[in-house]
């Protein structure tokens, strides 16, 4: 019983596996291939079928590596989809930011890395607040902050030149370490209230794996925009071509927002207690 229980759990993992490798091999890839190319369309393709695989074969077992059904309560969903975006945001600003700092302007790595020390910094001193206003207040209020900060970040770089001002990059690392630093409490409290607390470690795991998703994705994503718009050099066409990256960006901050709100009031919580229902019932 025991190595059937196994085998399944490996099975699981491997097709999550496939899942997000085909999917970001076939993102990343696209605009060197080509879209229709058949191993871009193969990459789609396997990621969609792995996919429905997962969906149709976690909620048969006794043991699921995905608990499916975390996903009727609406602050669970709502934590996962805030984690995906908030961090595909974060991925994606530190990548555009560094490829941007060493290719465009030719700064070495130390001193790209010292440019990009504002967005570490509220990071580490705010990080605590955060968790003080989900204690005092509830998630909306941080989740509502995060969003805003990731989208004022990114109004500074929409039109980032090749010699736009120190003053106007470090602004903009400011805002963007402010508006993450407000992100990873709420997710974490949102995702594990309402969980039956025998659940909440598995809530809190998907939480986590939904981060480390969002960042994979993101780089790969905006990486792949920025790409396909790229008309020259790096150092001569990059900084035009990453005004889509900010876009993007911009747009992961309003669904923070967005959804923050959605799925943090009353309704959000009568879902969860619906979920608590039938958890005890099983």
């Amino acid at each position: 019983m025991l190595v059937v229980q196994v085998a399944a759990a490996v099975a699981g993992a491997a097709v999550v596996l496939t899942t997000l490798a085909s999917l970001t091999y076939a993102i990343i890839e696209g605009p060197n291939e080509g879209w229709s190319a058949p191993e871009i369309v193969g990459g789609f393709a396997l990621a969609a079928v792995a996919l429905g695989g997962l969906l149709w074969w976690e909620p048969r077992r006794a043991e699921p590596l995905i608990e499916l059904r975390f996903f009727r309560s609406a602050s669970f969903s709502g934590a996962t989809l805030i984690a995906v975006c908030g961090f595909a945001a974060f991925g994606g600003f530190l990548f555009l930011n560094t490829v941007y700092l060493q290719e465009v302007r030719g700064f070495t790595a130390l001193r790209a890395g010292l440019y990009t020390l504002p967005i570490a910094a509220p990071i580490a001193l705010l990080s605590p607040l955060a968790g003080r206003l989900v204690a005092s207040r509830g998630p909306r209020l941080p989740l509502m902050l995060a969003g805003c900060g990731l989208m004022a970040s990114v109004v500074p770089l929409i039109g980032l030149t090749n010699d736009s001002s120190t003053a106007r990059l470090l602004i903009a690392y400011v805002l963007f370490g402010v508006g993450f630093s407000m992100l990873n409490a709420p997710v974490t409290n949102a995702a594990v209230s309402g969980m039956p607390a025998a659940r909440a470690g598995s809530a809190a795991a998907i939480a986590s794996t939904s981060r480390q998703t969002g960042s994979a994705l993101g780089i790969a994503v905006i990486g792949s925009a920025v790409t396909s718009g790229l008309a020259g050099t790096l150092q001569t066409s990059f900084a035009a071509a990453s005004h889509v990256g900010w876009w993007i960006i911009m747009g992961c901050g309003m669904v923070v927002f967005i959804v923050g709100v959605a799925t943090t009031g009353r309704w959000a919580e009568r879902t969860a207690e619906r979920l608590n229902l039938v958890e005890q019932t099983v």
